[in-house]
């Protein structure tokens, strides 16, 4: 039995198998083959829709999670691709280089991670998936293929963000930049004044983000920018106070009481965003942007444009604080450049984020399809790896070369190996899936 990070998701494949490299992939497809099963691949499973579900062979790479060969002068670090982002920030660090950019968790793998578009904050930077130089692919039939701009670059776009419908990525060659020290200030701010200066303050620093809970007049803003500093680690207990203690069981803590007792969420709303205190800290790029996350929830999270930010946060908190809702969580809010990846959802657009999230054992569907309402109003996309109603029918509109992921879809895989339900319903049937007028 599989099971994802969040506990809601599982699945119980005829074959589990650990490959430890191209070779032992391409193996396992032609068993696959043989037996005609659906073949999908699971990462870290810290992905809440059910991409990874299969009664078919699920493959997991968690044994492929070397680096294979780094150039600090160029920046460009060859992994596989089960590598974890934590794992790689540490081996990146020895090297001197860092990502650019990361999200606030870490145990992802490198290839789940890209596939599904997971990104951070910083206005004039894109997601993690655009920094994959190189992806090589085991396909269907076995055979290792190379995307890159210049070897195949509509199979390079497309396999940018794939959400693993393209084939098995074994390697990818990672584009890095020389390791920074950030210096990251927590502060709590007005909610108004955020929203009035919303854009001024995602511009005016590398790194903006905030948290604002339903029923409070707070934002709890995060700006992180470089500085010519050397890190400065927090002790081992000062560590597990803010972020295990405090962030994590205290939070649940909080998030228990309000699941017993709905009508006290507006209150510990309140309570808890009061609690935010102010607070900076200098070190090392990969531990200012990521912390743990030992509470459970689900999230949905929508990639909107720019411009409509204010908009629709404004929107989402006046229906999360309708009668009948009960969120114990906080509104994210992050910001993100545009790429080119086929099905990334910031393509063509810098993109405001907006996640809503919900406590393990509450009712979740409701208010995420509410929220949904208010995103489709802003040509909203979804992040790949969290949940979201849409299908192929009310997506291909709203991502510009849907139909040349299509093609190279169809080209590499088609037969649809690598079709679970949920690809086929986000990404339709093939060949259908080309034809469609």
């Amino acid at each position: 039995m599989w099971r994802n990070w969040a506990g809601d998701q599982s699945c119980q494949p005829v074959a589990l198998e650990r490959p430890g490299n191209a070779v032992e992939v391409a193996e396992a497809l032609e068993r696959a083959a043989a037996n005609d099963w659906t073949v999908r691949v699971a990462g870290a499973g810290h992905s809440f829709t059910p991409a990874v579900l299969t009664d078919g062979l699920l493959l997991s790479l968690e044994r492929m999670d070397s680096v294979l060969d780094a150039d600090p002068a160029s920046g460009l670090v060859r992994v596989q691709a089960g590598a974890t982002l934590h794992a790689l920030n540490d081996q990146l660090a020895r090297l001197g280089l860092a990502f650019e950019n990361l999200g606030d968790i870490d145990v992802q793998s490198i290839a789940g991670a890209t596939a599904t578009g997971t990104h951070g904050t910083g206005g004039r930077l894109a997601n993690l998936s655009a920094g994959l130089e190189a992806i090589e692919l085991v396909t269907a039939d076995g055979a290792t293929v190379e995307c890159s701009r210049d070897s195949d670059p509509d199979a390079w776009r497309a396999a940018r963000v794939s959400l693993g419908a393209l084939g098995v990525v074994t390697e990818v060659t990672l584009r890095t930049v020389p390791a920074f020290t950030l210096r990251g200030d927590d502060a709590p701010m007005n909610l108004g004044a955020v929203l009035e200066r919303m854009d001024e303050l995602a511009a005016g620093s590398e790194h903006f983000e905030f948290f604002t809970f339903p029923h409070t007049d707070v934002a709890l803003t995060r700006t992180n920018r470089r500085v010519e500093e050397a890190p400065v680690p927090r002790s081992a207990r000062k560590a597990w106070m803010d972020d295990i203690l405090l962030r994590n069981h205290l939070f649940d803590a909080m998030c228990r009481v309000g699941r017993r007792l709905p009508s006290q969420i507006p209150r510990l709303n309140r309570l808890i965003s009061r609690a935010g205190a102010s607070s900076v800290r200098v070190d090392r790029s990969d531990r200012i942007f990521a912390s743990p996350r030992r509470v459970r929830f689900t999230e949905m999270e929508y990639a909107i444009p720019r411009q409509h930010g204010a908009e629709a946060v404004r929107a989402v908190l006046d229906t999360s604080e309708r009668p009948g809702f009960a969120v114990p969580f906080p509104l994210e809010v992050r910001f993100v450049a545009g790429d080119d990846a086929f099905l990334s959802p910031a393509t063509g657009r810098d993109t405001c984020y907006v996640a809503v999230h919900m406590y393990q054992g509450m009712d979740w569907e409701s208010y995420f399809r509410a929220v949904e309402e208010i995103m489709d109003a802003f040509d909203g996309r979804p992040h790949w790896g969290k949940r979201h109603f849409q299908t192929a029918k009310t997506l291909r509109s709203r991502y510009p070369q849907w139909d040349d992921f299509a093609t190279v879809r169809a080209r590499l895989d088609p037969g649809g190996r690598f079709a679970n339900h949920y690809v086929r319903t986000v990404l339709g049937a093939l060949p259908a899936a080309v034809e469609v007028a």
